[in-house]
């Protein structure tokens, strides 16, 4: 079967792109399509990524990797510094296994939760539109959730992950606003139940979801994909649901 040649508005040929928590999960799969719409990689995770980065090199990619931890002070910066980057999919992000108010430190664990999915979110957004602004503009996509729209599609879903979820697409917003002038469009992707590591052993029952199954990894990745190719150069400021229709706004 012959493919079909690519629209240049769907390519990422000649693009950089920055994958954070590309080990598993969405990052992986993002990783992989941004491979075969033609980018150059930067990964990140806190995980080992030398396997990753030999699957991608078997598809003939250019990898970069910089494992380690995003909450590490002036982390984003040390990213920068690997080389200019055109776009960023943060699809890094943790969740609570239990209750909020089952945890043994409640304290600690929100501010673990909302370090890593809020703090870090608004360190990379800012110095990543100061780093692209500075380079001719960019796109940045960060990963919401539909918890953070409804609260969690189980109830098993932990209130602080729920929370931190809403306020990242608060962050999505804002940091639109202030980067869209300076030709860098931010926006968000929202999946609903996702089958992955991190998702494995959650509550949910699949076949009570609209479309009778929880997603794939790579059916988000796709959707980042398209947010970071020219084929989205009006769209900043959005937070497009990939849910499977369980949550319908």
């Amino acid at each position: 079967m012959t493919s079909l040649p690519l629209p240049s508005a769907l390519s990422l040929a000649e693009r950089r792109i920055c994958v954070t928590g590309a080990a598993s999960g969405i990052g992986r799969a993002t990783a992989h399509a941004a491979v075969d719409l033609g980018a150059t990689l930067l990964l990140n995770d806190m995980a080992p990524l030398s396997y990753v980065q030999k699957e991608l090199e078997a598809k003939g990619a250019k990898v970069d990797v910089l494992q380690g931890d995003l909450t590490e002070d002036n982390f984003a910066e040390k990213l920068i510094a690997k080389g200019p980057i055109h776009g960023l999919a943060h699809c890094a992000g943790i969740l609570g296994r239990t209750p909020l108010q089952d945890s043994d430190n409640l304290r600690e664990r929100f501010s673990k939760t909302m370090d890593v999915n809020v703090r870090v979110p608004i360190e990379l957004g800012l110095a990543f539109t100061d780093h692209m602004a500075e380079n001719g503009g960019g796109s940045i996509v960060m990963i919401g959730s539909v918890a953070g729209r409804t609260g969690g599609t189980a109830l098993s879903t932990p209130l602080d992950y729920s929370a931190s979820k809403g306020a990242v697409h608060v962050v999505i917003r804002w940091l639109s606003r202030h980067a869209v002038g300076r030709n860098v469009l931010i926006n968000g992707v929202a999946p609903g139940p996702i089958q992955t590591a991190m998702t494995a052993g959650s509550k949910v029952d699949a076949a009570a979801l609209p479309r009778g199954r929880m997603g794939e990894a790579d059916e988000i990745a796709w959707l980042i994909m398209m947010l970071l190719t020219p084929a989205a150069s009006y769209v900043s400021g959005a937070v497009l649901d990939c849910n499977g229709g369980s949550y319908v706004g």
